[in-house]
């Protein structure tokens, strides 16, 4: 069973920073892509960013680019999710996702594990 758990979350204001980490339970970490996405209230989930097994590769919703970083080290099982310049909009339960295969994708129904969530409030 795997099992994800995020932490970092918490009240920022806007043009602060905040680093996201999501530890995962189980052996097989490093052999699947890892994703974050995020739900504001009223809205649906929405991808944010993915990074494949090894780490080289990684994507960005449009909305983060250039601003969001994600990376992961496999020896703690854990992947990071480092946001600078937020924005009151970045504010939304933050999940992380481990992904059915080893190679990036941006697709939810391609994610088979999920986090409980982190809460992140960027105020104006």
């Amino acid at each position: 069973q795997v099992q994800l758990v995020e932490s970092g979350g918490g009240l920022v204001q806007a043009g602060g920073s905040l680093r996201l980490s999501c530890a995962a339970s189980g052996r097989t970490f490093s052999s699947y892509a890892m994703g974050w996405f995020r739900q504001a209230p009223g809205k649906e989930r929405e991808f944010v960013a993915a990074i494949n097994w090894s780490g080289v590769y990684t994507s960005y919703g449009d909305s983060v680019k250039g601003r969001f970083t994600i990376s992961r080290d496999n020896a703690k099982n854990t992947v990071y999710l480092e946001m600078n310049s937020l924005k009151p909009e970045d504010t939304a339960v933050y999940y992380c996702a481990r992904g059915l295969r080893p190679t990036i994708i941006n697709v939810m129904s391609e994610y088979g594990y999920w986090g409980q969530g982190t809460q992140v409030t960027v105020s104006s």
